[in-house]
């Protein structure tokens, strides 16, 4: 028996238009007579305060489409992988007592293939010791000398990890002390019916929707964003390892230009975005759309009308989850 709702998984790299085709999607779903939710799959939007640098969705949008997995804590407060699976599979047992569909929309990966994939994150090692030990190795000795640690005590980890970024870095280390250089636990697949859709705009398009977006973070009000959540918090916190804040904060210390600190941002979106091109190569069986996604085209495709449901535009009652 079913024990998930539909699953539709909208994937991709950064500025790809994820949100946007989600809540579409969403809104099409609704328009058909089925509910649907977005659970968003961003390990930064968790983060209150965090909202014009992570390009969180905003309040209209979210009156739109219902919307989960935003806003889920503070950014001094921890929030691991397995965190956002028990905050996603929560919302799923609703979602599947309501009889709807969610939308798993994101580009963190392992956040997709947590719920998607369905990794048990409960059977990944931990130790409070062994992490705050080297949450202060990495305040003490920076970043990059952690990764190089990672490389060579783990080798076959390290290839997984992005050496950028010190959450995943500190949680690589802290799994490579307990468990050694072991793969993650297989997948157990998803308990109901499910889709992977991915955005993958050609190259030159996401490196001008990349420039785009940067630019209208500026314009928006990032600058003051960032003042306000380093007045405020730990500038050295993992939440703030979003792209953006650290280049806002140059501006504010008077290091560099605005004008050199949003092409420092797009550069190191465009970076970011073959890094996430590189994982998603990993997963199997995504539908890969390359132009301008149309929801109700999408939603009338046999592959995700046997997810949904029903097809669109007036095909009966849905159909029980079985």
């Amino acid at each position: 028996m079913t024990v998930a709702p539909p699953l539709i998984v909208v994937a991709g790299a950064t500025a790809t238009g994820k949100s946007g085709f989600g809540i579409d999607l969403a809104e099409a779903i609704l328009a058909d007579g089925r509910d649907a939710v977005v659970i968003s799959a961003d390990s930064r939007q968790v983060y209150r305060g965090l909202d014009i640098g992570t390009a969180k969705v905003g309040r209209p949008d979210r009156d739109r489409v219902e919307h989960h997995g935003l806003d889920l804590v503070g950014p001094d407060e921890p929030f691991s992988v397995a965190d956002f699976a028990t905050h996603a599979r929560a919302v799923l047992t609703d979602v599947r007592e309501r009889d709807g569909v969610a939308l798993l929309v994101g580009g963190t990966g392992l956040y997709l293939r947590a719920i998607a994939r369905g990794i048990d994150t409960d059977a990944l090692p931990r130790d409070p010791d062994v992490r705050a030990r080297l949450e202060a190795e990495l305040a003490a000795e920076g970043l990059e000398g952690l990764a190089e640690r990672l490389d060579a005590v783990a080798p076959m980890r390290a290839r997984r990890v992005d050496h950028r970024n010190p959450r995943r870095v500190v949680r690589a280390l802290e799994l490579a002390e307990i468990a050694g250089d072991a793969p993650l636990p297989a997948p157990r697949g998803y308990p109901g019916p499910s889709i992977w859709i991915g955005l993958r705009p050609p190259p030159d398009e996401l490196r001008r929707r990349i420039a785009v977006r940067a630019r209208a973070q500026f314009a928006s009000g990032l600058i003051e964003e960032a003042r306000s959540l380093r007045d405020r918090f730990d500038p050295g916190l993992p939440a703030f390892s979003a792209i953006g804040y650290r280049e806002a904060w140059s501006v504010i210390d008077g290091q560099q230009t605005r004008e050199a600190a949003i092409e420092m941002d797009i550069a190191r979106n465009v970076a970011f975005a073959k890094r996430q091109a590189t994982w998603f190569r990993s997963e199997p069986d995504i539908r890969w759309i390359t132009g301008d996604p149309d929801p109700l085209e999408t939603l009338r495709s046999p592959e995700v009308a046997a997810i949904v449901g029903r097809v669109a535009t007036g095909a009966g009652p849905a159909r029980p989850i079985a």
